[in-house]
């Protein structure tokens, strides 16, 4: 934790790792942006200063203000992201749930499309050498490269990162500089009233719209990385990245307006291609591959986090997390590293240019941005923002969003429809595994543990039972000590009795704040019943069997509890009794009393529970330990039935 303190403080390293891992997204933006802008449309004056003056304040309202300045204070102990923020807000109310899942998903939707777009623009910069080259070929092998790497950790990469993004920042400032010495005038572009002129007289003005908020696309990045970088490393870093940015497209409007009245075919002159001097082109397209590999690391790493956040908050199905090396934060999960390898696989054979591309992004991280916005807005309530504030928020970015949205649904058709409908399965799944477990929990019936105290000692003291373990373990959902699950008592006392020297009860408590990992201890009957209680943070790797290891020999240690075999022949000699784990998996038997929605629910959550990860391997436990118990769910009465006996 204490390097996790460090990286909130403003250090020339803090700036360079934020430089690295943060900016890739919206600092390769400047490849498409101006070429989506501008389109098959005439090149006008109008045109190209109103593209730069929405641009310049898209990224001043929407990527300053709204994440720079007011959302990056939303942090759950340095924490950022969509779920961290859901954590801090989801007391308020139940629906909140919602715009929670419904972002997570658009993020995840937009991880399948921006690396292909990125490293796409970048390559088919060589087309201005080589004008036949067929790119498809080389942007699926940087991405499957991209891909088989994850496995191994990035960390060793990841250090050259922040040196090679300030590279490209510096060489995007210097180029468009060499253009605007040749028109300084462009700067009056950045005048609010030439966004108003386009908007309100150009017919394409939907159109100009979508494409201008590919500017921003990467603004929720720098929330979701807050915890990598620390809120002051973010904030002076954007400094210099904005206006590097700004003075790139600048530099591309002076381009532009150098071919004044004439309809350019942008696949062949890229603006941002064409600012570059011949000499150093060839430099410029390998600097800006680079550069979209890391924007397309950081997405995937992004993409990572957010699935692991999902998984112990419950809203995805049990996935396989490994830990590649020791660097905070760095996680691989292979379901999701393969899924969007072959979603990102799909788009490049799907799309095959950069320019088909631009159709279908944006529409899925406009919705991420809604979302945000909904719950920033019930972030600021919490934290007692005046009413007025928090509504003027809400109105304000509600418009400037709703607006973006409009402008990418005139897209739909066009390519749009593919990200909404990998947002709508991961929404799907989401929503299913988060429903199921509501609907299963119903139907959980808790009684009081007391009750059983002294059938339990008494079992655990007759010899004429074999002994099943010397120590059994159950997991349970139960929050109270005082309850437990009527199907654990029937497990050990019914389904096979189950002897054993101590009945161990652990449960496991998903907290809002992030990296929090405390346990408490109680002794319900001396020796013979114990509950502990885990409380992890919903980043913390639920690695139970560990845990549990390290909680049993601090108990051992001062003398609370005694886990030496009771058999004679080992006790004599100090032998451990051994432990096993019990984990019922409670299946769905009878379902007639169900709504058409919740038995389909349950079908689905069914074979979603097929596909995923045990509950046993979920919690990390040792499976040469384990024993799974398939327990009906009841749903409902038995019916009545009637039998006459013959005689």
């Amino acid at each position: 934790m204490s390097n996790h303190k460090d990286l909130q403080k403003l250090t020339t390293s803090g700036l360079l790792i934020s430089l690295g891992i943060i900016y890739g997204d919206i600092g390769t933006s400047p490849l498409y942006v101006f070429k989506s802008i501008v389109g098959s449309q005439q090149i006008t004056e109008t045109l190209i200063y109103g593209g730069v003056s929405c641009i310049f304040w898209t990224l001043t309202l929407q990527t300053t203000f709204k994440y720079v300045i007011i959302t990056l204070r939303a942090d759950n102990k340095g924490e950022g992201g969509i779920f961290s923020l859901f954590s801090l807000v989801r007391r308020r109310a139940k629906w909140l749930i919602v715009p929670a899942v419904i972002g997570g998903c658009a993020l995840l939707a937009d991880g399948i499309i921006t690396p292909p777009i990125s490293v796409s623009a970048a390559i088919e910069g060589l087309q201005s050498y080589y004008p036949h080259l067929h790119t498809v070929p080389i942007v699926i092998s940087i991405l499957l490269a991209l891909f088989i790497i994850q496995k191994f950790g990035t960390s060793l990469v990841g250090k050259a990162f922040g040196p090679m993004m300030f590279i490209w920042f510096t060489m995007m400032a210097v180029l468009g500089l060499l253009f605007i010495v040749q028109m300084p005038s462009i700067i009056k572009a950045l005048n609010p009233y030439y966004a108003y002129l386009i908007l309100s007289t150009n017919p394409n003005a939907l159109i100009i719209l979508g494409a201008v908020f590919l500017c921003t696309t990467g603004a929720e990045a720098l929330y979701s990385d807050l915890g990598h970088c620390g809120r002051r490393n973010i904030q002076i870093s954007w400094i210099y990245v904005k206006s590097s940015l700004v003075i790139n497209y600048l530099g591309q409007a002076v381009w532009l307006l150098q071919h004044n009245g004439k309809v350019m075919d942008l696949n062949l002159h890229n603006p941002f291609y064409e600012i570059v001097p011949g000499w150093f082109l060839l430099y410029g397209i390998g600097i800006a591959t680079v550069a979209t590999i890391i924007a397309s690391q950081a997405l995937i790493s992004g993409s990572f986090t957010l699935i692991a956040e999902a998984v112990r908050l419950n809203l995805w199905p049990k996935a396989r997390i490994n830990y590649p090396t020791e660097q905070k934060g760095q996680l691989y999960v292979p379901s999701v590293n393969w899924l969007l390898c072959a979603g990102c696989v799909g788009v490049v054979l799907l799309f095959r240019h950069s320019d088909n591309m631009e159709a279908a992004y944006g529409l899925s991280i406009t919705v991420a941005m809604l979302m945000t916005t909904i719950l920033v807005s019930n972030f600021l309530r919490r934290k007692k923002y005046p009413t007025y504030i928090v509504a003027m928020f809400l109105i304000v970015y509600l418009f400037i969003e709703g607006s973006f949205l409009a402008g990418n649904l005139v897209k739909f058709i066009h390519g749009g429809w593919f990200t909404l409908s990998v947002g709508f399965v991961l929404f799907t799944v989401m929503w299913t595994w988060h429903t199921a477990r509501k609907i299963r929990n119903r139907f959980v019936k808790f009684i009081e543990i007391e009750d059983y105290f002294s059938i339990l000692k008494e079992l655990s003291d007759d010899e004429t039972v074999p002994k099943y373990a010397s120590q059994l373990v159950y997991l349970t959902s139960a929050n109270f000590d005082s309850e437990i699950e009527s199907k654990i008592i029937y497990s050990i006392l019914q389904k096979q009795p189950k002897r054993a020297d101590i009945y161990w009860l652990v449960h496991v408590d998903v907290l809002d704040e992030p990296y929090k990992k405390e346990y408490s201890v109680n002794f319900l009957v001396p020796n013979k019943v114990i509950r502990i209680d885990f409380k992890l943070g919903f980043r913390v790797e639920q690695q139970i069997n560990l845990l549990f290891r390290k909680v049993v020999e601090d108990l051992v240690k001062k003398g609370e509890v005694d886990i030496m075999s009771r058999y004679r022949s080992l006790n004599k000699h100090k032998i451990a009794g051994d432990f096993r784990f019990v984990v019922i998996e409670k299946v769905l038997s009878r379902a007639h009393d169900l709504s058409f929605y919740e038995s389909f629910i349950m079908a689905f959550y069914t074979y979603l529970k097929k596909i995923s990860l045990s509950e046993e391997r979920g919690f990390g436990l040792d499976l040469s330990f384990v024993t799974v118990e398939k327990v009906p769910l009841m749903l409902m009465a038995p019916e009545t039935v009637t039998i006459e006996r013959s005689h």
